[in-house]
């Protein structure tokens, strides 16, 4: 597979900021990084698999999901363009992936071996020290993620659920009018709550006049005390 197809949306990602393109290929290619293609719903790695390699998503995007023993599904994470995933499980030597990696549309990802970049080449690229840099800000980023969720799941009530979620993708967008990434199910496993409650509670809060939406497009319409 061609890297030169990938570079350009590889490169703005955070993980390789202050590499360039020229870099960036060099990297690759020293790293022995390879590239894999999967389909829509494919399952790129399956919770309990061992893992030795760190993913980056090149074309696509990937979804972190737990299940229960009654399988339930949880939604973790999603992982865009130019994000990575497993990177903790690698990095930490654990190993052994807890949640299951599937491609939320047709994806390619790039797959490196974190060894390889940790350690010194006989080149001495300089672009491993800055990838080192990097990933630390995302390792760090990463957790203010899931500090975020964590937020918005231990709310009381659905409806706390919903509007802590809202309310912190308002301030992402820096807009009272935005786009979320999720359908109605999924937003449903993101907030670990029933589907059928979420519906219902949303209806509740359109009718209410407190937000407005149609599809994953959402408007707060009202503050909250």
């Amino acid at each position: 597979m061609e890297i030169g197809n990938f570079l350009p949306d590889l490169s703005q990602s955070p993980l390789f900021r202050g590499i360039s393109e020229t870099e960036l290929s060099s990297l690759v290619k020293c790293a022995g990084c390879t590239f894999r293609s999967f389909k829509k719903n494919d399952h790129i790695y399956q919770a309990g698999d061992f893992v030795r390699e760190i993913g980056i998503v090149a074309i696509g995007g990937v979804r972190l999901v737990k299940n229960d023993a009654w399988g339930n599904s949880n939604l973790i994470a999603e992982v865009s363009v130019g994000e990575m995933f497993a990177e903790s499980v690698v990095c930490g030597g654990v190993g052994v992936l807890p949640v299951s990696v599937i491609a939320a549309k047709d994806t390619t990802v790039m797959f490196f071996d974190f060894q390889r970049i940790i350690t010194t080449c006989s080149s001495a690229c300089v672009f491993h020290t800055i990838l080192i840099r990097n990933m630390i800000s995302l390792f760090a980023r990463r957790n203010v993620m899931l500090a975020g969720k964590m937020e918005h799941i231990t709310k009381r009530t659905t409806k706390e659920k919903i509007l802590s979620y809202l309310s912190e993708q308002s301030k992402l967008s820096g807009s009272k009018s935005f786009n979320i990434p999720f359908n109605r199910q999924e937003l449903a496993d993101y907030l670990s709550v029933e589907r059928s409650a979420l519906s219902a509670e949303m209806s509740k809060l359109k009718a209410g006049s407190i937000i407005n939406y149609r599809k994953n497009h959402f408007e707060l319409l009202a503050e909250q005390e």
